[in-house]
């Protein structure tokens, strides 16, 4: 349960703006949207940095960072960030075995090196503190040039930022995983 109130009532004109792109673009408001319209300045930065991340970060393979973003999260155990990550994840075309095997990642076949060393990463530096090695650096620039290692890291870096602030707040999942289309070969379990 939110320990914030979640309500669109006196959230100003900064917060009904975002309020009438969320429900545009996603259906509905994201809860860290109604969190954050407490502090309209806190509203306008998450706003301002997340719309610029989607313009500017585009040399990462988006498997990678969504991975990578999921990772993170599931790392802090955020399951508003789970459950978002895994719907945008899914409308980007992850594929549905490399989200379903996430929890599991070291023992599933459904992951490429690269995917293995990008989670390993990601959950390196979500550890507290950090527990990336230099090896671990070293193998990834054996697959990333430099300029997408820091926007892996910058990635990562953000989803630590999104996953404790929601979890702070008692955010927990608002049903964006259940929105996503099961495939027409999925068994009765919807897994595949």
């Amino acid at each position: 349960m939110a320990r914030i109130p979640l309500t669109t009532e006196r959230i100003g004109v900064l917060g009904r703006l975002i309020t009438w792109y969320s429900r545009r673009r996603f259906g509905v408001v994201p809860e860290p949207a109604l969190a954050a319209a407490h502090h309209p300045g806190v509203l306008l930065a998450q706003a301002r940095l997340q719309l610029g991340i989607e313009r500017r970060w585009t040399r990462l393979d988006p498997t990678l960072r969504h991975l990578a973003q999921m990772a993170a999260a599931a790392r802090i155990n955020c399951s508003w960030c789970i459950d978002f990550g895994y719907w945008i994840a899914h409308a980007h075309g992850v594929p549905e075995a490399k989200l379903r095997d996430l929890p599991r990642w070291r023992d599933s076949d459904a992951y490429t090196e690269i995917e293995r060393l990008v989670l390993e990463y990601a959950e390196a530096m979500t550890e507290t503190p950090p527990g990336v090695t230099d090896t671990l650096v070293a193998e990834l620039r054996r697959h990333l040039p430099d300029a997408e290692l820091v926007e892996l890291t910058a990635y990562i870096a953000t989803e630590n930022l999104w996953s404790r602030f929601n979890s702070a707040l008692g955010l927990t999942a608002q049903g964006f995983r259940d929105r996503c289309e099961v495939p027409a070969d999925a068994g009765a379990d919807g897994r595949g």
